[in-house]
């Protein structure tokens, strides 16, 4: 049998001068970090803009969504397109698109010029996001260094839905609701500034490599009706003949985008990606992982306004433990762990202490107290964050060839928000039917909520649990390396850590 083609066995380009690719990292974050705020910051000046713009609710649910299935239902293609014509091009790309939706966002003065902005920020974010760890393995050759560079791309990610519901605050409080879109402005031209100057051109394969056009419309097709059937699930209930229909329409194209990727001559997704070892599996961990996190921070926000009586800055605030956590973890001690004891070691041990968390915030009560009830399973749930995400995009990207690093990268974040998005689905749906439950055998409204909001985190933490027991048998631990280059890595120190 022939051996797979792993990142290791291709020749890359000349490696840049260190201090410029940690440069370069910095500008990938920052335009990264830019996108992550503004998935969060909208929902801390929705009641600004739903006063000022006269929305409904249903309206203004859709300046989240429109921009959730822009990004989500584009990021696979657009990881590949970073593959096809360049991965400088399309971040660049991505970044002017973004910007420039956010300067409409800013400027809108009607629901519709604002919902139809904030699907092209989905759109350019989608483009610039989807080939970030691609061009950070390009980057960074040798294992330790690579370790800390996801290491610090995992934080920004990490940290940054929380930093953004205080930026978020701060604007709306100090100036308006449109400041939260001007102010991508002055941060992106910098950032497409830098990284114009210290990124350096990659080879693409070229249209030829990959231009399936028929294969393309089908997964943008699947991505986009798969997200807004959970979206959809998330408000109506999973049992609605909306949701009924679109889901297992989503599922057909697919499998028809899967069985044209078998006979295309070019395909978009060549399938021997998932054949790539800890691929497939670091992403299904992470989906399950992701779906845990992402709705307990939904279920957290609401929490602390709802149940605790905090205003939005103060839930800002109040999670910014969270974001410190995962800071000093995964910037200060987790690319060393990895490099000793390896990746799945790594993740492990960061899904516990998530759970842990998580089951710790489901016995809080309506009377609770932030200090008591809240803040003692902040840091378990921060320290787990900053411990299992670098450490699944390591596994999700080590073993990856180098000329499908935007696709794999594409993958991880597609995962991500799918993962997510199903999270928050399923969360809000059983907190909400426990809460009605509740209400109906004579609980306060307090009581009903806390209870509902109770039973999502204890999801949650069931989710943690499960993405451990689907990482152990699944994930090997350790990238690998072809064995003809073994000894030449082992001797520049690249060679992956043995777990």
């Amino acid at each position: 049998m022939t051996e797979p083609v792993v990142a290791s066995d291709i020749p890359r380009p000349a490696a840049a001068a260190p201090r410029t690719r940690w440069t370069a990292l910095i500008a990938l974050c920052a335009g990264f970090l830019m996108i992550v705020l503004d998935t969060t910051i909208v929902s801390v000046a929705q009641a600004s803009i739903q006063q000022e713009l006269d929305f409904s609710q249903a309206g203004l649910a859709w300046l989240v969504n429109g921009y959730l299935i822009a990004f989500g239902g584009l990021l696979l293609l657009a990881g590949r397109v970073g593959d096809l014509l360049g991965r400088k091009r399309v971040f660049l790309g991505g970044l002017w698109l973004f910007l420039l939706a956010s300067l409409l966002c800013g400027l809108a003065r009607s629901q519709e010029t604002l919902i139809a902005a904030r699907f092209v920020q989905g759109v350019g974010g989608a483009f610039a996001s989807s080939v970030i760890l691609g061009m950070i393995v390009a980057l960074f050759p040798t294992a330790r260094e690579r370790g800390r560079a996801i290491a610090i791309y995992a934080f920004v990610g990490s940290a940054g839905a929380s930093l953004g519901l205080v930026a978020g605050g701060l604007l709306v409080d100090a100036l308006s609701w449109h400041w939260i879109f001007f102010v991508n402005l002055p941060i992106g031209l910098v950032t497409i500034a830098v990284a114009a100057r210290v990124l350096e051109r990659d080879e693409p394969l070229g249209l030829r490599a990959g231009a399936d056009v028929p294969g393309a419309l089908l997964i943008v097709a699947a991505q986009m009706l798969g997200i807004y059937a959970i979206v959809a699930a998330g408000e109506h209930g999973f049992g609605t003949a909306r949701t009924l229909l679109l889901g297992p329409l989503a599922l057909a194209l697919l499998g028809l985008f899967l069985l044209r990727e078998t006979r295309a001559a070019h395909p978009l997704m060549p399938l021997r990606l998932l054949r790539v070892p800890d691929l497939a599996a670091a992403n299904l961990v992470q989906a399950l992982a992701i779906a845990g996190m992402f709705g307990m921070q939904f279920m957290l926000a609401l929490q602390l306004q709802l149940v605790l009586g905090l205003s939005p800055l103060q839930v800002g605030f109040a999670m910014v433990p969270i974001a410190l956590a995962i800071g000093a973890t995964s910037l200060g001690f987790t690319a060393r762990l990895m490099a000793r004891i390896g990746p799945k070691a790594t993740a492990l041990p960061g899904l516990l202490l998530i759970a842990a968390g998580l089951l710790w915030l489901q016995r809080a009560p309506a009377d609770g107290s932030y200090w008591l009830d809240v803040f003692p399973a902040l840091l378990p749930l921060g320290i787990g964050g900053g411990l299992l995400m670098p450490a699944l995009s390591t596994l999700a990207m080590a073993n990856a060839p180098t000329a499908d690093a935007g696709l794999a990268s594409g993958l991880a974040n597609t995962t991500q928000q799918i993962g997510g998005a199903i999270g928050l689905a399923v969360l809000a749906t059983a907190s909400a039917s426990r809460s009605d439950a509740l209400r109906d055998g004579g609980a306060s409204a307090a009581e009903a909520l806390a209870g509902g909001i109770g039973l999502a985190f204890a999801i949650s933490a069931a989710l943690a649990l499960v993405a451990g027991a689907v990482a152990l048998p699944l994930l090997s631990g350790r990238p690998r390396v072809g064995r003809r280059r073994a000894a030449t890595a082992a001797a520049r120190g690249a060679a992956s850590p043995r777990t």
